[in-house]
């Protein structure tokens, strides 16, 4: 009997401790479905990083593989530290000098936050770390704008500051509930996963970057060529897969949003892709492999902002728009000679303000009727579209100005931009001690 007994409180025990799981201190339970696909869209998101040293390093001539590939990973390391003592409490803290960037004591290093779960029924750690990834790719999106041309040490002070002054107070505005870009209008301006926060960001600070610091030595009368498209190609493959936990994750959900946001995603990507290789078809009678993939960027970057509110048909038109907008602003680049090396601005910038802003003529009736029920009637397509494009002007002025500043004042203290000397030598010689291919002549 007492061994009987004993099994069943043993039972019990069991079963209590496994419930108590689910719960936080507050009593909140934890949906294990939604839990379990936040923790792979993170897994996704930094699967990217990767993806995107593949795609940049391609690009760049073998001399300089090792040095812009490590721009990304580095961005790794650093960005994950900076986001854990404070980036998350920057960017979803509760205002703090008039909403300028938030701060909350609980997240300074995540120590608050052991027991958190949040109203979407997810540990807080989860959404911080989904979030983290985001901070982690946005400043390594922006080297592609200086490749081959700058200090390593430089570099991971300017994604310090950068992201400390710049990614962190933007998220804070478009993203928490307090900002003001977020409580703008009817239902605040619509950014669903980072057109505007990381890469309208990226892309307008990679192109004053471009400027302020030069060109490449001998651009562009040099013939500057990539050294493995292979490796380019298989890094937007990565790139595109990344994606959907990029834009379906933000639904921070596990449900018909997250496949609305999931199909936008593919379809935008695709149409994307397939526009750029008929442009440049007709422009160039040849379809490159490079065109294919800097088309699938575009779509994706497109859709980005619109995921959660678009239907599949306004996608497939933003991939369309963007790869047009994107492959000409190349062009323009290459007439007005500003060497953004890897088309940050070109595809990231611009691609980002498309989607922004042509997304109001594609919103889904459904999103719609809420609007028009939570602002008495008053929204409208106008009004919508009046603030997306006040959002897109705030953070083009403010990336702009606050990374001329940064870079000012880098180049005073400790020179950002490499040397003749070690560009000619190449960034992986010169700053790393290696070559990526070996014993193969650096060039």
């Amino acid at each position: 009997m007492k061994k009987k007994l004993r099994k069943i409180l043993l039972i019990i025990v069991f079963i209590f401790s496994g419930l108590t799981g689910l719960y936080a201190s507050d009593g909140a339970a934890i949906d294990t479905g939604a839990t379990a696909w936040m923790l792979t869209s993170t897994a996704l998101v930094l699967l990217m990083i990767p993806g995107l040293a593949m795609f940049y390093g391609g690009l760049v001539r073998s001399k300089n593989v090792l040095g812009t590939i490590m721009h990304s990973f580095v961005a790794m390391g650093i960005i994950s530290v900076l986001w854990v003592i404070v980036g998350y409490s920057m960017c979803f803290g509760q205002n703090v000098l008039g909403g300028w960037f938030g701060w909350n004591k609980d997240y300074f290093f995540l120590k608050g936050i052991d027991n958190s779960i949040i109203n979407a029924h997810i540990p807080e750690y989860v959404f911080s770390m989904f979030q983290g990834k985001f901070a982690i790719i946005t400043p390594a999106l922006i080297a592609g704008a200086f490749a081959e041309r700058v200090s390593f040490k430089a570099y991971c002070l300017f994604i310090v500051l950068w992201s400390i002054l710049v990614y962190n107070p933007l998220c804070h505005w478009v993203w928490a509930s307090d900002g003001f870009l977020f409580n703008l209008g009817a239902k605040g301006a619509i950014d669903f996963a980072g057109g505007t926060v990381v890469h309208i960001s990226a892309g307008i600070s990679g192109l004053v970057a471009a400027i302020y610091l030069g060109s490449r030595r001998g651009y562009p009368y040099q013939v500057i060529r990539p050294n493995n498209l292979v490796i380019t190609m298989l890094g937007a493959g990565l790139l595109w897969v990344g994606w959907f936990g990029f834009n379906a994750g933000s639904s921070i959900s596990s449900g018909l949003s997250t496949a609305q946001a999931l199909t936008a995603t593919q379809v935008a990507a695709a149409s994307g892709a397939i526009t750029w290789i008929i442009i440049e078809s007709f422009h160039q009678t040849k379809a490159t492999a490079l065109g294919f993939a800097s088309g699938i960027l575009a779509g994706l970057v497109a859709v980005t902002p619109a995921a959660g509110v678009v239907q599949p048909y306004g996608a497939m038109i933003l991939g369309i728009i963007a790869s047009l907008a994107c492959y000409k602003a190349i062009q323009i680049k290459n007439k007005l000679g500003y060497d953004d090396s890897l088309d940050a601005f070109g595809i990231h910038g611009v691609g980002g303000i498309v989607g922004a802003i042509f997304l109001t003529f594609f919103i889904r009736k459904s999103w719609m009727e809420e609007a028009a029920a939570a602002s008495g009637g008053s929204w409208s397509i106008w009004n919508q579209l009046g603030v997306q494009v006040l959002a897109v002007t705030i953070a083009i002025v403010f990336a702009a100005v606050m990374t001329l500043g940064i870079l000012f004042l880098i180049d005073k203290t400790m020179k950002f931009k490499s040397t003749e000397d070690e560009e000619m030598a190449g960034l992986d010689r010169s700053y790393h001690g290696e070559r990526g291919y070996g014993m193969l002549n650096p060039s």
